[in-house]
């Protein structure tokens, strides 16, 4: 397959798997930080080159998930009222936070029967804002429709 192929390939499966490319994701944090994509990376535990294939669409998901994790906690990072005012201490001490983080992906904190929803509902409400719920809501929903459904349901303001 061409060069071309394959990146179209890749940034159309990113936009199923993660809702957008993530280059646009990780272009986001950079201005929002405003560091360079090699200081992200950093914060992030990936190589720049690792980040830049993912962000060119030269590869097409991040592999570790704790790298994925850390991401998504800087996208949370930027709704802190000190952080979105880029306040130069505040954009510090969110990149050091992540930096020095050690996500884990668990079952431990997902209920595990399904009269639970309400529970699950609650949880991700408090795990991550609407607009990564409908995003993830969308590129389960047709393979796994009880969790678009819990996922969707969460997103709603209730």
């Amino acid at each position: 397959m061409e060069d071309h192929k394959i990146v179209q390939r890749n940034l159309a499966l990113q936009r199923e798997w993660y809702g957008e490319p993530l280059g646009d994701r990780v272009r986001d944090l950079v201005v929002a930080f405003d560091v360079s994509q090699a200081q992200l990376a950093e914060v992030l535990g990936i190589s720049a080159p690792m980040l830049s294939q993912v962000m060119s669409g030269r590869r097409a998901k991040i592999g570790n998930p704790a790298v994925l994790a850390r991401m998504m906690m800087l996208e949370r990072k930027v709704l802190i009222p000190e952080v979105r005012a880029r306040k130069p201490e505040a954009l510090r001490a969110a990149l050091e936070d992540v930096r020095q983080s050690k996500p884990t992906v668990s079952r431990e904190v997902v209920p595990t029967h399904a009269e639970d929803v309400t529970s699950l509902v609650e949880l991700l409400r408090r795990l991550s804002d609407p607009r990564e719920l409908r995003n993830a809501a969308n590129a389960l929903g047709d393979v796994f429709p009880f969790l678009g459904a819990a996922l969707l349901r969460a997103a709603k303001d209730e």
